[in-house]
């Protein structure tokens, strides 16, 4: 099932033009696992970068129409695939059906030295139901 998150596009989405910088679609794609990881699986950025993190370690992007400033955006996130420190996430973002972009990344789940780590127990379990996985 996929985590739905809405991203209205602002002025400072924009180049001159009012049309989505490419960049700032990493930024919103960010958001949205930052929002994943605190409304499902309680386990927010602000806990988790204390003694830990998740890097992303790969990403790619195809962008399929502009965005343009005042534009709905509504990011799909779905959980793909769920390794023992990683996680692979899929995004899809759309404005009133069309799709604006499609990307794919991994995380990884690393400890304050910068080394992978498994997952918390608790986080490994609601990981794998977002995957349809085992914990």
């Amino acid at each position: 099932m996929a985590f739905l998150h809405p991203q209205k596009i602002l002025f400072r989405h924009c180049d001159p033009a009012g049309i989505v910088f490419y960049p700032r679609y990493f930024e919103m794609i960010n958001d949205t696992v930052e929002a994943f990881f605190d409304q499902v699986l309680s386990f927010p950025f602000s806990a988790m970068h204390q003694t830990s993190g998740i890097p992303t370690v790969g990403i790619e992007a195809t962008f399929t129409a502009p965005s343009r400033l005042g534009d709905d955006l509504e990011i799909a996130l779905t959980c793909t695939r769920l390794g023992r420190t990683s996680l692979g996430l899929a995004y899809d973002a759309r404005c009133g059906g069309e799709q604006r972009f499609a990307a794919t990344s991994t995380v990884v789940f690393i400890n304050d030295k910068g080394q992978s780590q498994p997952w918390p127990s608790d986080v490994q379990a609601k990981l794998a139901q977002e995957t349809g996985g085992d914990a």
